[in-house]
């Protein structure tokens, strides 16, 4: 009991001196135990877990504007500036990536195909016009070579190959899904830039069996097929340049997970209303 009595008057004694350094009364010391946090600090708290897994589910790839959507998918009630200032409380940063240099880039159109699309990248309908390219990743065994076809109505990755060598025969497979998936009743433009894949007979002849209509970009003029570069930009943002493959096989199981199970079900799109590219297209069916 002694002891109790002298360990409680020692506290007593330390919270006085305490509350005499930091100009409070002690009673205030005191409520504050018994609630140390405010409403809105401890409110703070829970939408910044909330963000911080949202971050998470994305990749850590999301900025403030579409966490905020996930906040409200989740009948969250916060504003913008709120949610960008927990994140950046938080150390929150979306995946950004590097500005071109300013410059004039023209380049000579091809002699065989017309650039038909003209930069027109917004459709109104599902299966009006694609676009197509090819690009590569890099894995411990060698180089491996992705071509992806992509509906510019929603931004849907609708075929994707991935291979050893850089042949006409990568872009004909990611094409071959592309039609195999959406099995189109009308005709389509296929826009692609001048890499030699595009331009052989194989992929000529293809084009012609199955109702597409090719538009090709001037030589040298990434900005005619921008949506193609962009998603390769953020393919390799937002998982490329954050892994070590292996092998190809490893690339390609990672290029699946992110294309077939993050980027077209889940990847929120600022065109598409914050809706990705498959949630976009439902809304339109319906």
């Amino acid at each position: 009991m002694r002891y109790a009595f002298v360990a409680e008057h020692r506290q007593q004694f330390c919270v006085r001196t305490m509350c005499r350094c930091l100009s409070i009364h002690p009673s205030g010391y005191y409520a504050w135990l018994k609630s140390p946090l405010s409403k809105r600090a401890r409110e703070d708290i829970r939408q910044t877990e909330l963000i911080e897994e949202a971050w998470k589910q994305s990749g850590k790839v999301y900025g403030y504007r579409k966490l905020h959507d996930d906040l409200l998918d989740q009948g969250e009630t916060s504003c913008a500036n709120r949610v960008a200032r927990l994140a950046r409380l938080a150390g929150i940063k979306a995946q950004i990536g590097y500005r071109r240099r300013p410059g004039a880039y023209g380049g000579k159109p091809s002699v065989v195909v017309d650039n038909t699309l003209a930069r027109q990248f917004d459709v109104n309908a599902p299966d009006t016009a694609w676009v197509t390219d090819i690009t590569y990743i890099k894995a411990m065994e060698g180089f491996a070579y992705l071509a992806v076809v992509i509906d510019l109505f929603s931004r849907r990755v609708i075929g994707w190959s991935l291979q050893s060598r850089q042949t006409s025969e990568v872009v004909l497979q990611a094409l071959h899904m592309a039609v195999w998936r959406r099995k189109p009743q009308n005709t389509v433009l296929v826009h692609s830039d001048q890499g030699s894949q595009f331009t052989s007979m194989d992929w000529a002849s293809f084009l012609r069996h199955h109702n597409l209509v090719h538009s090709m970009s001037r030589r040298g003029n990434c900005h005619d097929n921008a949506v193609a570069e962009s998603f390769f930009n953020l393919l390799k943002r937002e998982r490329i340049r954050r892994r070590t493959y292996r092998t190809r096989d490893e690339a390609r199981q990672d290029v699946f997970d992110y294309i077939e199970m993050f980027y077209n079900p889940t990847r929120k799109h600022v065109r598409n209303g914050m809706l990705s590219p498959v949630e976009f297209e439902k809304r339109h069916q319906t």
